[in-house]
């Protein structure tokens, strides 16, 4: 894998390069500065890292900026774009090399699966500069938030516009002649439009001010993970190697099926981990129940408590407040919700898994069983 992914970050060093230089756009040195080098450093090397710490402490306090006089080396490409995972991404590699049956990729295979990842790497990218500004988010990945650096502001929202073009700009330089291409397209864009969506449905159910948990069901959390997550997390990658490999999708709406219900329990997983997991283990203290997400954990509580919890609930969910935190917690603990969580796991991996292997090829089901591989009992 750590070769995979070398040979990964290789072929996004190639696309950024080929970026900057669109002959359909004229940078300006402005311009080219703010993608790829925007806010050139004044400062010693050595104080990089203080400066880094600095900032975040800022964000933190009040949302204070940084001083003028301090200018980090910040690059909009390279902060918002390769920072994560990269999981969708190699994903695209890893499916097609199963789908050839393991046989070594040619360099040529290499570059263009590595492309089709790393546009799917731009799409998580443009969604979550916009999503933390909806969101009013101050970090992102142990770092502030786009938006929130210096001199960007509400400039992110064109950058996170831009780097929804630059996937148009990928596929029509390695794919346009493809005979794939329109169908890449199409998936992008449909893609797009299911998460987008799914967007919508999460935050009109949390409206600042209007709190209201009698809104959230199974079917709701469903509805939002499966258009918000599931797709582009789980289904775009092994769509896009589908297509690279010379298949119709439209035959293969049980794979698509099949990898949304894998997303759905990886969403639940995370729910479930915000609340039970190791804050060690997984990175980070679980804020679920203080930012009044429409957690799997809160929806099973509504289904399972009589009135006297549902009161309990009421009182306590959403709050920024270690005592009702607690309280919220007592009650999954009396509801058993680690139980529940635990005969979920189980039924969805036996439905999962009866579905894969139902699958007549082999090398699908080597896809999928891998994906599922990845994601069951983790523990971050």
């Amino acid at each position: 894998m750590t070769d995979l992914k070398s040979r990964f970050l290789q072929v996004y060093s190639v696309l950024k390069s080929e970026l900057l230089n669109d002959p359909d756009f004229e940078f300006t040195d402005d311009s080219r500065h703010w993608v790829e080098r925007e806010l050139r450093t004044r400062l010693y090397e050595d104080d990089i890292v203080f400066i880094k710490i600095f900032s975040l402490c800022a964000f933190y306090f009040a949302g204070f900026l940084l001083p003028s006089a301090f200018e980090l080396p910040l690059y909009m490409l390279d902060y918002n774009v390769p920072g994560g995972k990269l999981n969708r991404g190699l994903s695209v590699v890893d499916s097609y090399k199963l789908l050839k049956l393991g046989k070594e990729l040619s360099d040529d295979e290499m570059f263009l699966a590595c492309s089709l990842g790393w546009c799917i790497e731009w799409l998580q990218a443009y969604f979550l500069v916009l999503d933390d500004i909806m969101d009013g988010s101050h970090t992102r990945r142990g770092q502030p938030c786009w938006f929130r650096m210096p001199k960007v502001g509400m400039i992110a929202v064109n950058d996170g516009l831009i780097l929804r073009n630059h996937i148009s700009r990928i596929l029509k330089k390695h794919f346009k002649g493809k005979p794939y291409y329109v169908d890449l397209l199409d998936l992008f864009n449909e893609v797009e439009f299911q998460t987008t969506h799914g967007q919508m449905i999460d935050l009109i159910t949390t409206l600042v001010g209007e709190k209201d948990l009698s809104k959230y069901s199974l079917s709701l959390h469903r509805r939002i993970v499966q258009y918000k997550t599931a797709y582009y997390s789980f289904y775009l990658p092994v769509a896009c190697a589908l297509l690279m490999f010379g298949e119709n999708l439209d035959n293969h709406v049980n794979v698509k099926e099949t990898l949304l219900e894998m997303g759905i329990y990886f969403q639940v997983q995370d729910d479930y981990l915000d609340c039970f997991g190791d804050p060690e283990t997984i990175g980070k203290i679980g804020t679920d129940i203080e930012d009044f997400k429409c957690s799997w954990l809160v929806v099973k509580a509504l289904e399972l408590c009589n009135e006297d919890q549902k009161k309990t609930l009421y009182e306590n969910y959403g709050k920024d407040d270690p005592a009702c935190v607690a309280k919220v917690k007592e009650l999954y603990g009396a509801l058993k919700l680690k139980d529940a969580y635990l005969e979920y796991e189980q039924t969805s991996y036996e439905k999962i898994t009866n579905s894969i292997e139902a699958h007549p090829r082999k090398e699908v089901q080597a896809v999928l069983k891998s994906f599922l591989a990845k994601i069951y009992k983790r523990q971050k």
